[in-house]
């Protein structure tokens, strides 16, 4: 019996390959799906497509014309070549027409080791340029924020455009003349500044028309590495790269998750990494004021909280910063002297930025990644929005006084004056920190392995970009080590030991694993409130 033909799916043939994707696919599409790449410009999956840039023009048996595949649904049967005598003529001559008024500049170009351009042509443009004419001069314009134009590099696929106009919902840029006089430019003299996802038309650019003026000659493309993360901005939890050269983050990239953030970020979570660059960092263990070496001061430190156990509850102060694993540790750690109640504190936007139609690219109230994990841990907030205040009975505690992560910037010399211990795990220096007897160097996010959960309940794993300062430990190892030196099981040695000792404990973790979390995340066992509220 012959298999009925599914109504929802279509099969053609691309470049010699049967192919099979859902009805409506774009021939684009359906080639990216087989690994078959065709060059284009003005397309970009998450706009809609115009189909000027005429790259993307392929060969369908049958039909008069070429098609442009970024618009052309394919249909059952279809036959297309993508790299036929035809098509490849057609992609030469647009290449050609391109470079008559396109700077060659690339040297000095922003775009230089990104450019598809210069992709393209090398691949399949021709060896010499035969235009003699003088090419067109735009010049530099400023259009506001981070965003600078050279309207001499612009091969007008308008991606800019439609990226304000469809995804931000802001049109506050438009195509100005006609034909060889068309120039991308700002409406009305409406610039871009205070627009808040303003950034991604820089990302989208193919060619170095649109650049960033705090990138801007700071580094070449080929000289940065980069590490997938989650920016650590809001709770909205964007997956992004970071880019870093000589152990310096150089800028934040937004990174594709359809779940998350699409392809987009905010310009806030964009341009907020230089604290991750800070040169005053806490680098070696200090014990009552003198730098000693890790065992001495987990030895040292475990004799004095058993002395202090008994002493009255533990009171503890916690970063929504810090990742799961060490919020599941430090909770671990409290349980294990006694008990008692750990507090975080939160930046708070006075309103969230959400696109209506489109929610996913947002700035949330809580300026923090993971206050859902401290939610879970079942860590209590207090302080104003402005993260200070709230911590009086943690700073007159006589008992134990732990903190993790949180700088203290708001507090005095008397902070933990009368604690019995008081520990401070920590990045950056500070007064009411310095005071503490046990002062224990923690790496930041950009240097360490982990997780957060967002504001979707979503679990996102970050990776170590940069090499930690000196003796800096994951917080979760100090802890761990803390808990192993108090005959709690032994130390985690990598992240992936501490998250699942940490699934352990926490419900809505249970039954997940590194594995399940992957680089797209996977949502918790309990439902959340997308609103943030």
């Amino acid at each position: 019996m012959s298999q009925q033909p599914n109504p929802q799916t279509v099969t053609l043939t691309i470049d010699g390959r049967s192919v099979t994707v859902p009805k409506g696919t774009t021939i684009l599409r359906a080639a990216e799906m087989v690994g078959i790449k065709i060059p284009h410009y003005c397309y970009h999956p998450g706009l809609s497509s115009p189909a000027m840039c005429r790259l993307c023009l392929v060969e369908v048996e049958g039909w008069p014309k070429l098609a442009p595949s970024c618009k052309t649904a394919v249909a059952e049967g279809q036959v297309v070549h993508t790299d036929s005598e035809k098509a490849r003529a057609q992609r030469t001559g647009v290449l050609e027409f391109y470079l008559v008024n396109h700077p060659l500049d690339c040297p000095i170009c922003d775009q230089s080791g990104e450019c598809k351009l210069q992709d393209y042509v090398f691949a399949e443009g021709r060896v010499h340029g035969r235009s003699r004419e003088p090419k067109r001069v735009f010049g530099r314009d400023d259009f506001g924020g981070d965003v600078l134009f050279y309207g001499d590099r612009c091969v007008m696929c308008t991606r800019c455009v439609r990226f304000m106009r469809e995804v931000a919902q802001d049109d506050r840029l438009c195509v100005v003349e006609r034909g060889s006089r068309s120039v991308i430019d700002t409406f009305f003299e409406k610039g871009l500044e205070g627009s808040p996802f303003a950034g991604n038309i820089v990302d989208i650019c193919p060619v170095g028309a649109l650049v960033s003026k705090d990138f801007l000659y700071k580094a070449r493309a080929w000289d940065l590495d980069h590490t997938p993360s989650v920016c650590p901005s809001c709770s909205q939890g964007c997956n992004i790269s970071i880019h870093t050269r000589d152990n310096l983050v150089q800028r934040l990239k937004p990174r594709e998750n359809l779940e998350v953030n699409g392809w987009w970020m905010c310009d806030y979570g964009r341009f907020n990494y230089e604290w991750m660059n800070r040169r005053d960092r806490l680098s070696v263990p200090v014990v009552g004021g003198k730098a000693v070496g890790w065992s001495e001061a987990v030895n040292s430190l475990a004799e004095d909280l058993r002395a202090a156990i008994g002493q009255g509850a533990v009171r503890a102060v916690c970063s929504p910063l810090a990742s799961n694993e060490d919020m599941g540790f430090l909770r671990a750690l409290v349980d294990v002297l006694g008990g008692g109640e750990i507090y975080y504190r939160s930046r708070r936007a006075p309103d969230e930025i959400v696109l209506p139609g489109y929610p996913i690219l947002a700035r949330r109230r809580d300026l923090a990644p993971n206050v859902r994990g401290a939610e879970l841990q079942g860590m209590i907030r207090v302080g104003d929005d402005e993260a200070r205040g709230g911590l009086d009975q943690v700073a007159s505690h006589e008992g134990i006084v732990l903190v993790l992560g949180d700088p203290l910037l708001d507090q005095g010399e008397d902070f933990g004056g009368r604690a019995a211990v008081y520990v401070y795990f920590g990045t950056y220096p500070s007064v009411a920190a310095g005071r503490a007897r046990f002062v224990l160097p923690i790496t930041t996010f950009a240097e360490s392995e982990g997780t957060w959960i967002n504001v979707q309940g979503r679990v996102q794993r970050f990776w170590p970009a940069l090499r930690a300062p000196g003796e800096a430990w994951p917080a979760w190892r100090v802890l761990g080590s803390m808990l192993a030196a108090l005959g709690e099981g032994p130390a985690p040695a990598e992240a992936h030991v501490a998250f699942e000792r940490v699934a352990q404990r926490t419900p809505a973790l249970e039954g997940i694993s590194y594995r399940d979390i992957g680089t797209r995340g996977v949502m918790v066992r309990e439902p959340a409130l997308v609103s943030g509220d």
